[in-house]
């Protein structure tokens, strides 16, 4: 049964620490406060049917290691015993998981709740500023990651503790602002007759512009695949591909700055994830930063806040790790979320 209480006490090390994405699953054991986690190689979602074959085989069996406890960070929504992925057929099954690979906790947090927790100690070598760099205040922070969707969390700092906001802020409505945005949205590919801001900042939203914009101006689409589009753009081979970048970087900028101002997010914006990475040149052009400032009346506001790019390249696992060792340091709810045998 989930325990109907929130817990700041630690779990029982070593700790399976896991984060389980639409696509990628990656996986360290942390085996006690000091140690540094140990890592394995990231698998891939569709080489298993179930969340526990995948551990078993990618994990337990590389491993003469027993964790006893295991934190999972997974892309979805966190709702009783049974939980679907949102991009991937996996269901976690906290209580199946406990008997069937003899663990004695479990804690299920949101992906994006893990991200966040990165960021709370996001050392400069794992971080490049977007923009003029400006030392972000110890204030409220926002993550957002274009990835298999879009993930959106706040990092509140309240009473000394980091707050980790959850949510499913990819799926806000985004609307065109522009000539050109008004010329590209009637060919973009809705979800039940709107546009959110996960169809255009993820992988299938990169494919999803540069499809509307080639029909917009009827020429054939030469790519289908993200990473194509992406890597044409940066090399300025395909002009439809460049100008998906510059449109994936406006849009991302303008719901970054969105979320900027919902979390009045002083101590920065963040932008995770392998897309994020793969992009930076397109990042650092004006766009980005210009459509985040541009939130009159408050654009002087936006223009005070600094905007990075995570570069750690495991951030979701270093943020469940630094949770683990320092519970207490963070005011994550795990009522419902908790599960012990």
């Amino acid at each position: 049964m989930p325990q109907n209480r929130n817990y700041s006490h630690p779990m029982p090390f070593p700790i399976l620490i896991g984060d389980i994405g639409g696509t990628n699953a990656r996986f360290s054991i942390l085996v006690d406060v000091y140690a540094e986690p140990k890592e394995f190689p990231v698998i891939q979602t569709a080489d298993f049917p179930t969340i526990d074959e995948a551990i078993q085989a990618g994990v337990l069996d590389k491993t003469s290691l027993q964790p006893r406890a295991a934190i999972l960070a997974i892309a979805g929504p966190i709702r009783g015993d049974e939980i679907p992925l949102t991009n991937c057929p996996w269901v976690v099954r906290p209580k199946a998981m406990l008997e069937g690979l003899r663990l004695e906790e479990i804690l299920i947090v949101n992906d994006f709740e893990a991200q966040a927790l990165a960021i709370a100690s996001l050392s400069d070598e794992n971080r490049e500023p977007i923009g003029p760099a400006r030392e972000g205040m110890n204030a409220s922070k926002v993550v957002l990651g274009p990835g298999t969707g879009l993930g959106v969390a706040g990092l509140i700092h309240a009473e000394h503790t980091w707050i980790p906001v959850p949510g499913e802020g990819g799926h806000v409505d985004v609307g065109p602002r522009t000539d050109r945005d008004r010329a590209i949205f009637p060919h973009l590919d809705p979800i039940e007759g709107r546009i959110s801001a996960e169809q255009l900042l993820c992988g299938r939203g990169m494919v999803n512009i540069y499809q509307a914009i080639c029909k917009a101006d009827g020429k054939a689409q030469a790519f289908t695949d993200p990473a194509a589009i992406s890597t044409a753009g940066l090399k300025g081979e395909d002009k439809a591909a460049e100008e998906t970048l510059s449109l994936f970087a406006t849009y991302l900028g303008r719901v970054a700055g969105d979320f900027a101002l919902v979390f009045m997010a002083r101590g920065g914006v963040y932008l995770a994830g392998g897309i994020s990475q793969k992009i930076l040149p397109a990042l650092r052009r004006p766009e980005f930063r210009a459509a985040f400032e541009d939130k009159a009346p408050h654009s002087a506001l936006l223009r005070t806040i600094p905007t990075y790019v995570v570069t750690h390249p495991l951030a979701a696992l270093a943020g469940l790790a630094s949770y683990a060792r320092t519970p207490s340091r963070f005011g994550l709810g795990t009522e419902g979320r908790r599960w012990k045998r």
